[in-house]
């Protein structure tokens, strides 16, 4: 018998749940409280720099730091092109970043950018190494069609910025 604090776990099975209607971010709530959510609700990306590239004319223009390789993208919510990710769905999500800088005496700051507005930045400046991470890492409460990327806000990235990457999860849906 379960009890009112021991959760129903159900995998592989149907559950009809009456006197329901469905909500914004795929989940059926019903009157009684009970709230559904499919087993597609698995986010992650993480994507990668594998070349040395110098920033184009739109990267100089936006400061965005573009990737051109995707190692993971479960839901499709990492655009390539853009190197933004949409949030599917509101919830607590899990991100992080390195961005490397190459025979690059400038001191670079990396910001995270959650709708247009820096969250968490990350700097490299060392002047005696050729290679050096700009990196850091947070939890974000996100709402669903809430946008992130990464920006370059100071410094710059010629000689590439092979190496780096950008990845993030849903930790759980709210």
């Amino acid at each position: 018998m379960q009890n009112d604090t021991e959760p129903i776990v159900l995998e592989g099975k149907c559950l009809v749940v009456c006197d329901s209607s469905p909500s914004a971010d795929g989940a059926i709530t019903s009157s009684l409280g009970i709230s559904v959510r499919s087993g597609s609700a698995k986010v992650a990306f993480s994507a990668t720099r594998s070349t040395n590239h110098e920033p184009s004319e739109m990267s100089n223009r936006t400061m965005t730091i573009y990737f051109d390789q995707v190692l993971v993208n479960i839901g499709n919510h990492f655009d390539l092109a853009s190197s933004i990710f949409v949030a599917p769905r509101k919830g607590i999500y899990s991100f992080s970043f390195h961005v490397v800088k190459v025979y690059n005496r400038q001191t670079i700051q990396v910001s995270l950018m959650q709708n247009g507005y820096p969250v968490i930045s990350a700097f490299a400046g060392d002047q005696d190494v050729t290679r050096e991470a700009a990196s850091n890492g947070v939890l974000l409460h996100m709402e669903r069609e809430d946008k992130v990327h990464l920006k370059l806000e100071r410094g710059n990235l010629m000689g590439g910025w092979k190496y780096s990457t950008f990845s993030g999860f849903l930790v759980f849906p709210l």
